[in-house]
């Protein structure tokens, strides 16, 4: 075993220890069901939880293609199985709250996923290191949109949604950690071939939602009233998982900054 791969196993067993010891939740006994005669039943909430609750269901893909990149690295490859159990419970609750609020019927949810399944997520970059380095940076901005997300709910008084919300930004910051030390490790391993990587996958980096979930620019119209717009992805995306990584924006090769925000 390479001294890179030791490390990233030893990261990931910290990673895991942590999970088991302080980060589990269960979608049936820990999420606040007894809360649902209290939701408001908003119908911009409600989109955004669909929505978000359809870009997690392309976990197979996610699972599928993502383990190809990582299968050789042993902490990649079991962080990346942890990954997909964690990631389905995300899904799973949106989806019942949904249902169980009474603001999408089984036969509309089935319906949806048939749209959402008639079309396949593919890797955005070839590779493990470009595929950890838009990990980091696709974690990190998942939780600032749930973040943004929770924080609506709670004013608009749906606690039910924002409690899911709370559940799942817990998870998305703890993958965004393991993701941005695993880059780190690699920045120490190859720190110019990292610096033009990070760099590549800035430049070229959309969130999975963009060519997948049906109608996505009229719901992305709704999903900002919360806030998300490209400034919020520089300032407390982009940059903070720089400064993170002990870097700045002028360590970097110069590429023109064409990213977009989710």
């Amino acid at each position: 075993m390479s001294r890179l791969a030791e490390q990233v196993y030893r990261e990931y067993m910290t990673f895991f220890e942590k999970a088991e010891r302080t980060r589990r939740w269960n979608v049936f006994t820990d999420v606040p069901w007894d809360k649902i005669e209290s939701c408001p039943r908003d119908p911009d909430l409600a989109l955004c939880a669909e929505t978000f609750c359809g870009v997690e269901m392309y976990l197979p893909d996610y699972v599928s293609k993502g383990m190809e990149e990582v299968r050789e690295t042993f902490g990649q490859s079991w962080f990346h199985a942890n990954w997909a159990y964690e990631e389905s419970k995300h899904s799973l609750a949106l989806r019942e709250y949904l249902v169980r609020t009474g603001q999408r019927t089984e036969e509309q949810f089935r319906t949806f996923e048939t749209a959402i399944f008639a079309r396949r997520w593919k890797p955005p970059f070839q590779g493990n290191r470009l595929m950890t380095i838009y990990g980091a940076l696709q974690e990190m901005t998942t939780f600032v949109i749930y973040h943004k997300q929770e924080r609506l709910a709670r004013e608009r008084g749906d606690e039910l949604l924002a409690s899911i919300y709370a559940f799942i930004m817990r998870d998305e910051i703890a993958h965004t950690r393991f993701y941005e030390k695993i880059t780190s490790l690699m920045l120490e391993d190859d720190p110019e071939g990292v610096k033009a990587d990070l760099a590549h996958v800035f430049r070229n980096f959309t969130m999975p939602a963009y060519d997948l979930v049906p109608d996505y620019e009229s719901r992305i119209t709704v999903m900002r009233t919360a806030g998300i717009d490209r400034g919020v992805f520089i300032k407390e995306v982009w940059l903070t998982m720089l400064k993170r990584l002990g870097l700045t924006r002028h360590d970097l090769p110069r590429l023109p900054l064409v990213a977009k925000a989710s």
